[in-house]
């Protein structure tokens, strides 16, 4: 089934060389469906690229999704296009009053400044407890996961000594949950980040279960026992380029990188050719898809804030 975006998305042209269906805003119009809407909120700078490797992740089911872009105003990339922006992105002030069936946070090149200090955080904090009541299911990646479990479960992060860059080898924890259903034993993802977390504090979490980590990247999947939080550490979105580009972009930083592990193919180009991890991450966005947002929305979106007070409720309740 298609995905609807508003027309003229540069996204559109290079996923259609992809025989990826893209469908106008227009045309969606004219068809008496309720289409799942999924809000991304896109906080890296390769505005452009991101907007695209998702979309492409987010076409691969059977599902009709109408997709929406989300700026943070504290939190504008120095190299994205401010034309782009105000085109395709609105602001909360134009959203707080919608509800979604789901929500993408995307990683940010914050680095390892504390999460209080990031320009962004007030306006993402906002964005955050507003899903509660706003959002069926919310998928966190990269830095946003880190940032959601801080927020949401008072998690700090570790910062790295040196930056963990490339593709890793990760095995799956709790095999019965439906996110990992059709995970291999061992499949790969690729990481761009300088900090962590600490496992140890996150086993005392019991609203949280460890689904699949790397004996070299740590713990890489996490979701919350409402089936409601995804949060992925990696970056299972990027295209082979992606994980070129921030390499580059750290060199000419003069950052003097080490370069990404398992992204070089012996005696040829540096940068590989080759991609092991597109058919896991279209698995796990089709996972999430289907069993986070398809499977539990209420036909009525208005319906969601209800729904997860009941929710929120019942659980005071039983503690008690």
């Amino acid at each position: 089934m298609p995905i609807c975006v508003k027309e003229g998305l540069p996204a559109i042209e290079a996923l259609a060389n992809e025989n990826i269906f893209i469908m106008s805003e227009s045309r969606a119009e004219h068809q008496d469906i309720r289409t799942l809407r999924i809000l991304i909120v896109n906080l890296m700078p390769t505005v452009i690229a991101t907007e695209t490797q998702l979309l492409r992740l987010l076409s691969n089911t059977s599902l009709q999704l109408s997709v929406e872009f989300l700026k943070i105003s504290t939190h504008i990339p120095k190299n994205s296009i401010l034309e782009h922006l105000h085109q395709f992105y609105m602001t909360f002030e134009e959203i707080k009053n919608k509800s979604y069936d789901g929500m993408i946070i995307t990683g940010a090149p914050i680095g390892q400044l504390e999460f209080e200090e990031a320009d962004c955080w007030d306006e993402l904090c906002e964005v955050m407890e507003w899903a509660k009541y706003h959002v069926n299911s919310a998928l966190y990646s990269c830095w946003s996961a880190y940032a959601a479990l801080h927020y949401h479960f008072g998690l700090n992060k570790c910062n790295l000594s040196n930056k963990l860059s490339g593709i890793y080898a990760h095995t799956v924890n709790i095999r019965r949950h439906p996110i990992v259903r059709g995970f291999d034993d061992i499949f790969m993802a690729p990481h761009s980040r300088d900090i962590a977390i600490n496992k140890e504090e996150l086993l005392k979490i019991s609203e949280l279960d460890i689904l699949a980590e790397s004996e070299k990247a740590g713990v890489y999947l996490i979701a919350d026992t409402n089936n409601k939080q995804l949060f992925v550490t990696g970056h299972c979105e990027f295209d082979r380029a992606a994980l070129e580009s921030e390499y580059i972009q750290d060199c000419l930083k003069g950052l003097n990188p080490k370069f990404p592990e398992n992204f070089q193919i012996k005696d040829k180009s540096p940068f590989s050719k080759q991609t092991s991890w597109n058919s896991h991450a279209s698995l796990l966005f089709s996972n999430w898809l289907n069993y986070y947002v398809y499977q539990q929305t209420p036909y009525r979106l208005s319906d969601i804030g209800y729904k997860n007070n009941i929710e929120k409720m019942g659980k005071l309740s039983v503690a008690k």
